[in-house]
C-alpha cells in the first residue's frame, strides 16, 4: 500500500465512525426531550387560600398559596396587589410573576411584600395570565410545596 493509499483509507476509517455515531446520537436526542404542551387560552381556573398578610418590621408581607387546577399550563401568571387608604385612594402595591409555566396540579407559594406606611387601609388581589384572566376559588387548605433539597456527593 503507498502512503496515499493509508491516508485515504484511514480518512474512510474516520468518516465511516464519525458518520455511526451522528447517526446514534441525532436518534437519542428526540427520546430524551420533553414533549412541549400548549399552555392555557382565554380564562383559567386555580385555587387559592385566604391571603395571610402580616406586618414584618417596616414591611406588609401576604402569603398566598396558589393550585393550577387546569389540564393545561398556566404561561406569564402575574398577580398585583394594591393597597389603598380609607378614602379609598391608591397608595401601595406589589407584583409577583411565575417565571415558569404553571403545571397542572402544581401549588406554589405566593409572597407578596409592600412597605408599610400608616396610610395603609384595605387591600385588593388581581389575578392574570399572558393569554387571559383567572378566576380564582378560595379553599380552606392547600398542601404546601417542599422546599427543594440538594445533596451533595459524599
Amino acid at each position: 500500500m503507498t502512503r496515499s493509499s493509508q491516508h485515504i483509507a484511514t480518512a474512510t476509517a474516520v468518516l465511516s465512525l464519525l458518520g455511526a455515531y451522528s447517526v446514534h446520537a441525532g436518534q437519542a436526542t428526540p427520546a430524551a426531550r420533553p414533549k412541549l404542551v400548549a399552555p392555557m387560552k382565554g380564562e383559567a381556573r386555580v385555587e387559592i387560600t385566604k391571603p395571610n398578610t402580616k406586618i414584618v418590621g417596616k414591611v406588609v408581607v401576604t402569603t398566598i398559596l396558589l393550585k393550577n387546577i387546569e389540564p393545561k399550563p398556566i404561561a406569564g401568571l402575574k398577580v398585583d396587589e394594591h393597597w389603598y387608604d380609607r378614602a379609598g385612594t391608591p397608595v401601595s402595591g406589589t407584583t409577583y410573576r411565575h417565571r415558569m409555566p404553571l403545571q397542572p396540579d402544581e401549588v406554589i407559594t405566593i409572597v407578596l411584600r409592600t412597605p408599610h406606611t400608616p396610610q395603609l387601609s384595605r387591600n385588593q388581589y388581581t389575578f392574570g395570565h399572558s393569554n387571559g384572566k383567572i378566576k380564582q376559588k378560595v379553599v380552606p387548605k392547600l398542601v404546601a410545596p417542599k422546599p427543594e433539597v440538594v445533596q451533595t456527593a459524599k
